[in-house]
């Protein structure tokens, strides 16, 4: 191998590295089976989210991985790979790899990285079946309106019992 060759090499595997440190989420998937069409379309939907996705070659997956000190990544760095990296929506990438599974059998997740941890297939999953943020955020709203809420019927209950004592 030509030493350009290997500093093209190298400087790859510092790139990917900085990508999986920086990212707030990594999805891998084996995209084997699906067809352009499948393909092009789940590449909108992720570019849609702000959500980067690549095929890159296990072995520099595997060092990009060691440099980053993320341990237990090479068990899915095997076949045919291609990695979604999301820096500002955790959910998004999960949420898109997942559903679009669904509808595309052949597309596979196979793990990846949450906030900088190691995440296996099934956390993956886990974490794609969360509502979106704006969702949490709603549910969470809805939590702290609930105590002022009960304390307003409260208020009006006896504001209306004192009326009717007068009437």
């Amino acid at each position: 191998m030509s030493e350009a060759s290997i500093a093209k090499k190298a400087q790859e595997v510092e790139v990917i590295s900085a990508k999986l440190k920086e990212a707030a989420s990594v999805v891998v998937v084996d995209y084997r089976g699906l067809t352009v069409e499948e393909v092009t379309n789940l590449r909108k939907q992720l570019r849609d989210a702000n959500v980067e996705m690549k095929v890159i070659k296990n072995g520099i997956l595997r060092r990009a991985a060691e440099k980053a000190g993320l341990e237990g990544m090479e068990d899915v760095f095997f076949g045919p790979t291609a990695v979604a990296f999301s820096n500002e929506d955790v959910v998004a990438p999960a949420k898109i790899m997942n559903d679009f599974a669904k509808e595309a059998e052949a597309l596979e997740i196979k793990g990846g990285i949450i906030e900088g941890n190691v995440s296996s297939k099934e956390e993956i999953i886990a974490l794609a079946k969360l509502p979106s943020r704006e969702g949490l955020l709603s549910m969470l709203l809805s939590v702290l309106q609930a105590p002022v809420r009960n304390v307003a019927y409260a208020v009006n209950a006896v504001a209306e019992a004192k009326e009717e004592e007068v009437a």
